[in-house]
């Protein structure tokens, strides 16, 4: 008797091929060496690695974290080691593992991504994720991601420099993401990621004072799935590259819901301050649904959304 077969979970996101859909999300996981502790790293599909700029830096001024009811402000202020210490120390590491990397790339200016995204090209990455929900300090503090020229400018200059598969991840904070989603494309995204956090703030009424040093931060967690679920739906049928969806995801059937909506893969960030095992955890469910509903993989998901 033969043994009965299970879901093909491979899935090739524009020249991104991981051997499953789920990827641990940017600025969450680190560069791994923590979750290392708790499962082998190698289960995972895809690692995005917390946001790179070319110098190292120090963040944000505390307090950085705030807990809300259902989800958690942040205003880490990417820091991170640099790019050249990431190379040369955190590579190493994750070479370590059967996994995908995919290097998240910050900057100020357009210069800034220009010269980070060609440093990263020659690095041993699978995939360069630009975050473009960072200050652009030309435009007085305006991020990138927040206008269609924006988009246009940066990720146009940095098509020239990059030999990687490039991901653009977009922000929610605009009025029509589709707008966003579509300039991303022309430019010459390869995939786009969605979505980063929803800028919120919190106030403690016995100081009267901001919570965050920063005064705001990005709103991430269960709190923002049903917005996340939405723009992820609306991008998908409004571009024709692929779409890797995040934002509240913390079980399969939240990553089953992303990919029937259009996502090719997902990402999963916030979760794991809760529940270190939710990446292996996710990837089970997934299989036991394409299972129990008769998909022959995962790639059959992507878009299989019945309207009314």
């Amino acid at each position: 008797m033969s043994a009965e077969k299970t879901a093909d979970l491979r899935v090739n996101v524009a020249g991104l091929r991981m051997k499953n859909p789920v990827i641990a999300a940017s600025g969450t996981f680190g560069f791994g060496r923590e979750y290392a502790e708790y499962f082998d790293l190698s289960l995972l599909g895809g690692i995005s690695v917390k946001g790179l700029t070319l110098e190292p830096r120090m963040g944000n001024r505390p307090p950085r974290i705030a807990e809300t009811p259902a989800g958690v402000l942040n205003s880490v202020g990417l820091q991170n080691p640099g790019v050249h210490r990431f190379i040369e120390r955190e590579i190493p590491f994750l070479r370590q593992y059967d996994v995908a990397v995919i290097a998240n790339a910050s900057g100020s200016t357009v210069a800034d991504y220009e010269a980070i995204v060609e440093i990263l090209s020659d690095a041993d990455v699978d995939c360069i994720e630009l975050n473009l929900s960072c200050p652009n300090v030309r435009q007085g503090g305006m991020t990138f991601g927040s206008s269609a020229c924006g988009i246009t400018e940066v990720v146009t200059a940095v098509r020239k420099k990059c030999r990687k598969p490039l991901m653009v991840k977009l922000t929610p904070n605009v009025t029509d993401i589709t707008e966003i989603a579509r300039a991303s494309e022309a430019a010459g995204a390869d995939s786009l990621s969605l979505i980063n956090t929803v800028l919120g703030m919190a106030i403690d009424i016995e100081t009267r004072r901001p919570v965050l040093g920063n005064t705001v931060g990005g709103l991430s967690g269960p709190a923002v799935k049903p917005i996340a679920l939405r723009m992820v739906w609306q991008v998908a049928r409004a571009v024709a590259i692929p779409v890797v969806g995040m934002g509240g995801i913390s079980s399969g059937s939240d990553a089953v819901a992303f990919m029937l909506a259009g996502a090719s893969a997902v990402m999963i960030g916030t979760a794991g301050f809760v529940d270190p095992m939710v990446w292996p955890r996710t990837i089970g469910e997934i299989t036991e649904y394409l299972d129990k509903h008769g998909f022959s993989g995962a790639g059959k998901l992507t878009g299989a959304l019945e309207l009314w």
